[in-house]
């Protein structure tokens, strides 16, 4: 099985990100699905560093976003939903 491996059998569906359609599956968090498409800046901190998801267990808040209108989501610790709305945070917000 690879780092990023998927389940054949599940349910899949798409979200936006920075205006561009993820594909994710039932139960992978929108940093898992993200990082499967490829991204791996999801923030860019209030120094103008891109910061991307670090522990993957919501302790370091390095992979905030902005889901759905609000700020500072853990795209770690949020299950990915068809369609719901996720961009890429910028500084603190």
């Amino acid at each position: 099985m690879g780092e990023y491996s998927t389940d054949a059998g599940a349910e899949t569906f798409q979200f936006e990100f920075d205006g561009q359609n993820i594909s994710a599956q039932a139960g992978q968090s929108v940093a898992a699905a993200l990082m499967q498409a490829g991204h791996r800046c999801l923030r860019i901190d209030e120094f103008g560093t891109p910061k991307g998801a670090f522990c993957g267990i919501g302790f370091c808040w390095e992979c905030r976003c902005v889901i759905d209108g609000v700020s500072n989501e853990r795209a770690c610790m949020t299950p990915a939903r068809p369609g719901m709305v996720v961009q890429r945070q910028m500084g603190l917000e």
